[in-house]
């Protein structure tokens, strides 16, 4: 597909006007408030066709205790082996670091942003992936 692909790595602000085909953001959202967010999804939306797709993933925090869900990720990814003390310091921390949403609050910036036909396509744990399509 290289042939066919043009990869651009960096922030949204530097990227080209497009329109572009589609789009990914991968990892990064989940360390972004709300406002930050919406306006990268915006910038995002912005630069597609219409009708191009978007791919997100990131944590989210799909329960009332973001602690809890970020400690079994934790434990979930780790290779190493199940040490639950590790997982409960670490998710403690990414808990309180990440200005976490919740599945639902993603879906809404998300449309608040322009797109549609919002759907999830991964979950596991705190991790989740959803495609949409920016609406125009």
């Amino acid at each position: 597909m290289a042939d066919r692909v043009e990869f651009i790595e960096g922030k949204v602000d530097h990227a080209p006007a497009g329109p572009y085909d589609g789009a990914t953001c991968i990892l990064t959202l989940h360390h972004l408030d709300r406002n930050e967010r919406l306006r990268i999804l915006k910038q995002i939306h912005r630069r597609l066709k219409p009708g191009a797709r978007l791919v997100v993933a990131g944590h989210s925090a799909p329960g009332p205790d973001p602690e809890q869900w970020m400690t079994r990720s934790v434990a979930f990814g780790d290779r190493s082996g199940l040490d639950w003390d590790k997982a409960a310091i670490t998710g403690r921390m990414m808990a309180q670091r990440l200005p976490l949403l919740t599945p639902a609050e993603e879906e809404d910036a998300l449309c608040e942003a322009g797109f549609m036909d919002i759907a999830l396509f991964y979950a596991a744990f705190s991790f989740r992936g959803w495609v949409a399509i920016a609406n125009r």
